[in-house]
């Protein structure tokens, strides 16, 4: 064995198979390929090993992470993204791109365990699409690639200098889908949080869109000479995020922004006579759904259907049924995590700048203390959508800037719980 070989670490492969599987997992030109991409939280760590620490490019490299279980356990990478052809035998499982799990096998004072990878790799296949060994090219062989063909596990072989080879490709197949591996499918995803965000915190802003590209004219002059939002961009982004619209090259109404089309003319008669209505509301700090009603169970409606919505009221029901009828964002998010781990540290809690190893232990459980630290959240969600949930009549309080933030006395209340 070389020592360049021997310095391929399992954080060092799993970094090198990161980048060849999802090249584009934080690259916003993408939208059309949308692809994400986590690492397990024993590789946020600032030792891999007792003695051995894991270079923090490397960390840089496989952030963000998570504990996400797959099957009967937590692979080293999950990923939601389109493969390149030589990757995958079929790239995409009906209308949704695939996902992958991967196991990462390093070299370690026995060698390296690509046995063990291959079989830890197959057990992930019960809920995955696609699923890879990935390790050293060299202490791959013969024995392993048979089974893996076998078991329809992919082979990825890194070489010291990085690059990955693909020594066996696996078929793409049809499996159950969990409430984790749903968590990484709606970061991947239009209305995910991870790498961009709601920009705007009144709905109007974002129901204003579709009237504006249904109506005569271009959209962003008619929405500045309407006064409903000058920040175009934001108020297009969150459009797409609440299901109003398909952001790409060409925006798209979808079915939910039909709708939203159609109660305008069968209110005002038509979308310019529904524009003239959003000046009346500009820079109001008033509760939409107080100041107008008919738009604001229409704004509420749309905001229901965005899909975290529903699970945050669910369980606020559910610990107001259990004597908390005021939750703190840290107990919401305590309560959160013990059902639904995966999806509650991706729609809370950064993924950049070291957030999660802060918050997160090796083993993915949370660290209480850090929740105390308004800084380490997702502000499209704590701020803009809880001010949404607040307009539409959903929540008590409206939401804060992180750095405003104080989690300990920020309450989480249904308005109208039952």
């Amino acid at each position: 064995m070389s020592s360049a070989a021997g310095s391929l670490s399992e954080p060092h492969v799993l970094a090198h198979t990161k980048r060849r599987l999802f090249p584009d997992a934080t690259d916003d030109a993408t939208r059309d390929a949308p692809a994400y991409a986590v690492a397990d939280t024993q590789f946020a760590q600032e030792e891999w090993r007792p003695g051995r620490p894991i270079d923090p490019d490397v960390r840089d490299r496989l952030a963000p992470f998570n504990h996400v279980r797959v099957g009967g356990g937590y692979p080293d990478l999950v990923g939601v993204g389109r493969l390149e052809s030589d990757l995958l035998a079929v790239d995409r499982v009906g209308d949704e791109p695939p996902l992958v799990a991967v196991e990462a096998k390093g070299y370690a004072s026995d060698g390296v365990d690509t046995h063990r990878g291959i079989v830890q790799a197959y057990d992930r296949l019960h809920e995955a699409n696609a699923v890879y060994l990935a390790a050293p090219a060299e202490a791959i062989s013969a024995t392993d690639r048979t089974l893996a063909r076998q078991l329809n596990v992919g082979v990825l072989g890194v070489d010291p200098g990085g690059d990955v080879s693909v020594l066996e490709v696996p078929r793409a197949v049809g499996n159950r889908t969990t409430s984790e591996t749903t968590a990484i499918r709606f970061q991947a995803g239009a209305q995910g949080v991870a790498d961009r965000s709601f920009g705007l915190n009144h709905p109007k802003n974002y129901l204003g869109y579709p009237l504006a590209h249904y109506a005569d004219g271009d959209t962003a002059s008619l929405l500045a000479s309407y006064d409903v939002v000058n920040a175009v961009d934001d108020a297009r982004r969150g459009a797409a995020f609440l299901g109003l619209l398909e952001d790409g090259p060409a925006v798209e109404l979808t079915s939910l922004g039909r709708e939203v089309v159609r109660f305008a003319l069968a209110r005002c008669g038509s979308v310019e006579a529904a524009l003239e209505e959003f000046q009346e509301w500009y820079r109001s700090r008033t509760r939409f759904v107080e100041q107008a009603p008919e738009w604001g169970q229409l704004a509420r409606r749309v905001v229901f259907a965005y899909p975290a919505t529903e699970l945050l009221v669910a369980e606020l029901q559910t610990m107001h049924d259990d004597w908390q009828p005021e939750p703190s964002l840290v107990d919401l998010v305590e309560h959160l995590h013990e059902l639904h781990p995966t999806f509650t540290v991706e729609l809370f809690v950064r993924g950049d700048d070291g957030v999660r190893s802060r918050v997160l232990t090796r083993d993915g459980n949370l660290r209480p203390s850090a929740l105390e630290d308004g800084s380490v959240y997702h502000s499209p969600t704590v701020f803009q959508l809880k001010t949404m949930l607040y307009h539409t009549g959903i929540l008590t309080e409206r939401g804060r800037e992180p750095h405003r933030l104080e989690p300990l006395e920020d309450a989480w209340a249904l308005r109208e719980p039952v």
